[in-house]
């Protein structure tokens, strides 16, 4: 193996021994993803399952994981490929090659697995591994008492925090992310569809070897940039329009997410910058104030606050400023969490039940844990002028003394504005933001400069 090789591969090794070390007591059996049929003979794209990915790094269906932690054996079962299967789909690592490729000791078929489960299960009176892998191999693995909550539990506390080659996978991630960003910006155009920005977009990951993306691309202009997650990306960009681009690669695995609302026509208009600028204050003071210790919430209750006072100054929103966020005003115009933890999957796993904290907001929020060194999350405010949520019978009950309805009704052919960095907790200092693309207004509008 050359170096470059142990590079890539040295970081799965490091995961599969934390695991053994949190679960000692018992055989570690994790099955890998399988192919699943999109229609008669087609399959749908395959994605392997984020937990073997994060063990193995494998990219191939049918794989299983068979951790001993006494023995401190490691084995990797692949399935046994034939020539017919070559013929139609190519070539396939076999065992020796898989050992170079993904770094684990022992490679072996799958159809041998039974027996090895019943020679390596001696000693052990546990089995850790998920419901459907039990059932599988029932028959090698009765008399072991099972505990798949426990795998889940040790494997969503471990991929929280992010080692340095998850970090070089992410980074890697963000840069082809970015890079396609600009060339949707420099290419909408009016009268262009929404599906053109995805395609530049996606064609440009692509080019830069990634093929699969993190999430399904929002390309979401005008009023359409109201909805949340859009995904029709069907409509024609008119002058004067936002557009919404919600997009993100992903590197082995590792995804990125970024969003930027950028003037169809290249020029913000004064009532888009008006509301631009509320989003981006409050993105850049909370990325500002992210450090190890503060909980995620108070980064959301601070974006909150800024939107409030933002929505004061456009006449939109009236009162007290804590009082519109607790009575829920502001999130008429900003419904959703400021942050997410991402990672293996684009809303990564949020770090077990003892990261969990108790929500403070009379509001479901997705994320409420305390920043640790190595979290890499999302920070993403974003205002929108919603039809459902303005014209909504109990919301202008309830809020008509702090929401300006017939002014806000003004708005709603402007659609909306998010803007989605993500970012690495580090254990001094601020952030580092690891998103490069332009979201100053004026930077905004040279990227956008044919």
């Amino acid at each position: 193996m050359n170096p470059d090789q142990k590079k890539s591969t040295s970081h799965y090794l490091a995961h599969r021994r934390a695991l053994a070390r949190r679960l000692p007591d018992g055989l570690i059996l994790l099955s890998g993803g399988e192919s699943v049929a999109r229609n008669a003979d087609t399959d749908y794209e395959f994605r392997q399952q984020s937990n073997f990915l994060y063990l193995c790094g494998v990219d191939e269906p049918g794989c299983v994981l068979l951790i001993d932690p006494r023995r401190g054996r490691q084995t990797l079962f692949m399935p046994r490929i034939d020539n017919e299967h070559r013929v139609w789909l190519g070539h396939v690592p076999g065992p020796a090659e898989a050992r170079r490729l993904y770094g684990v000791e022992r490679v072996a078929y799958a159809d041998t697995l039974p027996k090895e489960l019943r020679l390596a299960r001696r000693g052990y009176r546990n089995i850790y591994a998920d419901k459907a892998t039990v059932k599988i191999h029932r028959q090698a693995l009765q008399g072991l008492r099972a505990a798949p909550s426990a795998l889940d539990e040790a494997l969503c506390e471990l991929r929280a925090c992010k080692t340095p080659g998850e970090l070089a996978l992410i980074e890697r991630a963000s840069a082809a992310t970015a890079h396609a960003h600009r060339a949707v910006m420099r290419a909408a155009r009016p009268g262009q569809f929404e599906y053109a920005a995805q395609a530049i977009f996606e064609a440009e990951c692509r080019k830069a070897g990634l093929p699969l993306l993190a999430f399904p691309t929002i390309a979401a202009s005008g009023t359409n940039a109201a909805v949340l997650h859009y995904h029709r990306n069907d409509a024609r960009m008119r002058a004067g329009d936002l557009l919404l681009l919600d997009a993100g690669a992903e590197c082995r695995g590792y995804a990125a997410d970024i969003t930027r609302t950028f003037p169809v026509s290249g020029v913000f208009t004064t009532r888009q910058k008006e509301v631009y600028s509320i989003v981006l204050q409050a993105q850049n003071e909370c990325i500002a104030l992210a450090r190890p210790g503060l909980r995620s919430s108070d980064l959301h209750r601070h974006s909150m606050r800024v939107m409030a006072e933002g929505l004061k100054s456009l006449r939109i929103l009236r009162g007290d400023t804590d009082g519109l966020v607790e009575n829920g005003a502001v999130r008429l115009f900003y419904p959703h969490g400021l942050s997410h933890m991402m990672g293996l999957d684009v809303h990564d796993t949020p770090g077990g039940r003892k990261r969990k904290l108790r929500n403070p907001f009379k509001f479901t929020v997705r994320f409420v844990a305390k920043l640790e060194p190595g979290f890499v999350i999302t920070v993403e405010p974003g205002l929108y002028f919603i039809g459902a949520l303005l014209h909504d019978a109990a919301n202008r009950r309830k809020h008509r003394t702090s929401v300006d309805f017939g002014r806000a009704e003004r708005f709603l052919d402007f659609g909306g504005v998010r803007i989605e960095d993500d970012i690495l907790i580090t254990a001094r200092g601020p952030a580092r933001n690891l998103t490069d693309v332009p979201k100053e207004i004026h930077d905004v509008e040279e990227a956008c400069r044919r």
